[in-house]
């Protein structure tokens, strides 16, 4: 190897390590932007970026890099019922304080609306719109609730209706106010691994006159397969104090409509609306 080859070798590998750390910082990067930032052309950080992703350190994506999300994995409700119980619990507490008398609210198939459902059963004159059969089971024996039930194809891990008639039913119906969750959060953006459950949680935005996402600060910082929507979409974000100071700082920034569920308060078992923590 030649002294000349060393010196480039070098130079190759700094400004790879350079390129990880900036990466890093910002949680992700364009090409064009790191070609920018480190006065090299766009094939060169091509270059670095495969050997970046070769290492396991970033991951590709269109047009640029992430760092590497968490792990996800989405597994079956009930797996999904036993994650983040507390946060959800509380998220549920501060959800139902949204909900009035006479109210028609959609439900998604999340287990973080099941558990905002398992506190709206005595509810009276409430109309509830759904995909989700284990939701549905809670109202079935319900007289005081007026329960819609959206058909479909039967997915048993999800436990709940998905498809094009799914989605045609609810575009039929208009309700006042939709309760659904997201598999992960990254910056400002909403990701979901599955396509069908996308495309059902679609149709019950556009049908409803203010949606509101329920989503526990475990979601935060990861990402998984496809992308559902932007945050400024929702009309309420509801989540739980152990979301990341710098995290909170920048969705408030942005204008979210952030409301955090204190999990401490809930443990002295403050009321419903004592859950929401100060900002």
């Amino acid at each position: 190897m030649t002294s000349q080859t060393t010196v480039e070798s070098c130079s190759a590998s700094v400004r790879r390590q350079n390129i990880l750390n900036y990466v890093r910082d910002r949680g992700g990067a364009q090409i064009d932007e790191l070609a920018g930032r480190f006065v090299a052309s766009r094939m060169t950080i091509h270059r670095d970026l495969q050997v970046l992703s070769e290492r396991g350190v970033v991951c590709r994506v269109y047009g640029g890099v992430t760092t590497p999300p968490k792990v996800f994995s989405e597994g079956s409700v009930a797996q999904r019922s036993n994650r983040a119980v507390e946060a959800k619990q509380v998220i549920a507490i501060l959800a139902e304080s949204l909900v009035q008398e006479g109210d028609i609210i959609a439900l998604d198939d999340s287990t973080t609306s099941r558990f905002l459902s398992e506190r709206l059963t005595d509810r009276s004159a409430l109309t509830v719109v759904t995909n989700s059969m284990g939701t549905a089971n809670l109202f079935a024996a319900k007289p005081n609730v007026n329960l819609l039930l959206l058909g479909g194809r039967y997915n048993m891990l999800f436990d709940a209706f998905f498809g094009t008639l799914c989605e045609q039913v609810a575009a039929s119906l208009r309700v006042n106010t939709l309760f659904m969750s997201v598999a992960a959060i990254r910056g400002m953006t909403a990701y979901h691994q599955e396509q069908d459950i996308i495309k059902a949680k679609q149709a019950l935005m556009n049908i409803s006159d203010r949606k509101v996402l329920l989503v526990d600060s475990t979601k935060f910082g990861v990402i998984t397969l496809n992308r559902f929507s932007e945050l400024t979409e929702f009309d309420v974000v509801i989540t739980d104090s152990g979301l990341e100071k710098d995290v909170e700082h920048t969705l408030r920034s942005a204008g979210i409509n952030l409301k955090i569920a204190d999990i401490s308060t809930a443990r002295l078992g403050g009321s419903a609306a004592a859950q929401e923590r100060n900002p």
